[in-house]
């Protein structure tokens, strides 16, 4: 039994040798406990969960560098003890003598040491803590109170050595500091959470995330970002260059960090803008800016204003339709979602291979205060539509087919809400369509409706004109464009290009519905003489031509009667023909035929003009959302 229990031990210390220089040599802790993620190539950046008490640094060494270290230890060791092992037992027992016979040089010689060793060791300890004074504060400040607020969230041992995974430079507040922060692989963490503890006990200000998830590596960099300029003027020379040389379907939205410039390709990137901010956060001067530019470069402008004095820089202008009243709002949008059916029925006529500017000029469509403005198009069609008639109004279906196919038949609309919700755009589905969205002065609550992808949200700014300009899951801080009413005015005048089609102008309050589809009515008129009056709302209608026997009016009890066509071209200005056909179909006050000329009704003149100005409307300058 003795022999067995003598076999079993030495069985053991053979097995426990060739463990231990199994572990030597492959660089492993020699103790067998592996305390951090360290591998033979990687160091190590945290502890294993479960790991109990102090983890030294050599724990958090890379396999390869326990080894080399260990061989060059016993390379130093072993060749110098050897040699110097014989030489010193000769000189030690020389020593011995001469100590013994006479100590006095021996403890001077001591002594004299001694008080070098200590002031070396002085000089040595003084200089280190000087050097690593601002190290050591970076720590005992910033570092570790980050790691203990950081522990908890992102669950990390106890033991973690926060020099492994918070790699912050003592410079972390300059503005070309980068912070980079290991975080575990396993992604259970709010990251939310993360940025703010990081942006709070870091005291940051300014600064954008950047997490790299994927693979094995996972981390986050926090960057401080360059503030856009204070202000961007157009009167600016270098401003208004980039003005100039911007793409007829890339308007300049304003100037971002470091003095880029922001634009958004309407035919590559976004057919259609959503511009969300509270009062006050320079909506109006945003659509002024994008639509001037437009304008500029021979695009049609309808502008939708419920508000009436929104844009009063684009009244009168050519290739402008300035809507004010809601009737006139309603029949503008049934008008142009007729002429996106149009333009779909060319563009499959034209085939894949046609000039886009084939189809017709580009078209843009300023809807003002959307959240007001889609309540009052429902009031309105609720109080015009007759039994049978579809729930819903046809204007808001024609901007919503409008939305879903604007980036093919060059049709784009700039929305502008004080609260974008899905409700206020007709559906979820519609407010996808927006792939471009500003906002400015928004709520956290605004942030994460439309931009939810962006961690965290920016902080934002009271700042006049400035934004973020949220587009292919980035924000970009800018400091949006401004022009003067006079600017706009002149610079959608200037080198205006002739937009494709005929020369008919575009009338203030919206073409004949019947004409819509036919590109060349959607022409502007040519720009004004300098120092005559620019066609407005109030102008007089066009002189009517000299009747034929076919248009001429007919005479029924003494009154003259006309059909709808010659009643909208020449009598009723500002009423389109879609409006009147509409209103004989659903409007029970709408006057009953006078007469027929073959098969075409006719109305009494004094009628229709009755009608028209008794007609129901809904209230104007209203932001009432009950």
């Amino acid at each position: 039994m003795a022999q067995t229990k003598l076999d079993k031990q030495v069985e053991e210390t053979a097995e426990a040798l060739v463990f231990g220089i199994g572990r030597f040599l492959s660089g492993r802790p020699m103790d067998g406990v592996k305390r951090t993620d360290a591998t033979f190539w990687r160091p190590g950046t945290r502890v294993l969960p479960k790991v109990e008490g102090r983890v030294s640094r050599s724990s958090y060494r890379a396999g390869w560098q326990r080894l080399t270290f260990r061989i060059s230890t016993l390379t130093v060791l072993g060749t110098g003890g050897f040699q110097a092992g014989w030489a010193h037992r000769d000189a030690t027992v020389a020593t011995a003598r001469e100590i013994w016979a006479d100590p006095d040089p021996a403890l001077a010689a001591l002594e004299q040491t001694g008080i070098a060793a200590a002031s070396t060791a002085a000089a040595g300890t003084a200089a280190y803590l000087a050097l690593t004074r601002k190290r050591r504060e970076l720590m005992r400040e910033w570092v570790i109170p980050l790691h203990e607020a950081l522990a908890l969230p992102l669950r990390l041992p106890e033991q973690t050595d926060p020099r492994r995974y918070l790699h912050i430079p003592r410079n972390f507040s300059e503005d070309d500091a980068v912070i980079r922060v290991d975080v575990p692989g396993r992604l259970d963490f709010s990251k939310d959470l993360v940025a703010d503890i990081i942006t709070t006990k870091l005291a940051l200000e300014g600064v954008t995330f950047s997490w790299h998830l994927a693979g094995r590596e996972t981390y986050v960099t926090v960057k401080k970002t360059r503030k856009p300029p204070a202000r961007a003027a157009f009167k600016d020379p270098k401003v208004r260059e980039a003005v100039a040389a911007a793409k007829e379907s890339a308007p300049v939205i304003g100037i971002g960090s470091a003095g880029r410039t922001v634009t958004v390709d309407l035919d590559d990137q976004s057919p259609h803008i959503l511009v969300n901010a509270s009062t006050g956060g320079g909506k109006s001067a945003t659509l002024r800016c994008i639509a001037c530019q437009m304008l500029h470069h021979g695009s049609l402008v309808f502008v939708l204003d419920t508000k009436r004095i929104s844009h009063p820089w684009a009244s009168g202008l050519p290739g402008v339709t300035y809507c004010r009243d809601i009737a006139d709002i309603h029949d503008q949008l049934i008008a142009l979602g007729l002429e996106g059916r149009h333009r779909t029925r060319v563009a499959d006529e034209l085939g894949i291979d046609a000039d886009p500017k084939a189809i017709g000029p580009r078209l843009l469509i300023l809807l003002e205060e959307v959240n007001a403005t889609m309540k009052q198009l429902a009031r309105y069609w609720e109080k015009t539509r007759e039994p049978g008639d579809p729930k819903i109004s046809p204007a808001i279906d024609a901007l919503n087919e409008i939305l879903y196919m604007g980036r093919q038949l060059r049709m784009h609309v700039l929305l502008v809400a004080q609260s974008a919700t899905a409700r206020a755009l007709g559906g979820p589905e519609a407010r996808e369509q927006f792939s471009t969205r500003i906002l400015a002065r928004y709520s956290l609550n605004a942030w994460r409706m439309l931009a939810p992808e962006i961690h965290p949200a920016p902080k934002p700014t009271k700042h006049p004109g400035r934004a973020q300009v949220v587009s292919g899951g980035t924000a970009r801080e800018t400091q949006v464009l401004f022009f003067t009413e006079t600017e706009a005015r002149q610079w959608a005048t200037t080198d205006k290009k002739p937009a494709a089609g005929g020369p008919s102008p575009v009338q203030l309050l919206g073409q004949p519905a019947e004409s819509l589809p036919d590109a060349r009515n959607l022409t502007p008129a040519p720009a004004s003489v300098p120092g005559e009056p620019a066609a407005n709302a109030t102008a007089p209608p066009p002189t009517p031509p000299t009747p034929t026997p076919d248009s001429a009016p007919a005479v029924v009890d003494g009154d003259h009667a006309v059909g709808l066509r010659q009643a909208a071209e020449h009598h009723l200005p500002g009423i389109t023909l879609a409006a009147l056909r509409f209103a004989r179909a659903n409007d029970p006050a709408f006057p009953g035929p006078a007469g027929k000329r073959g098969a075409e009704l006719l109305y009494r003149v004094g009628d229709l003009k009755k009608w028209a100005r008794n007609r129901p409307r809904a209230a104007t300058n209203t932001t009432d959302l009950d």
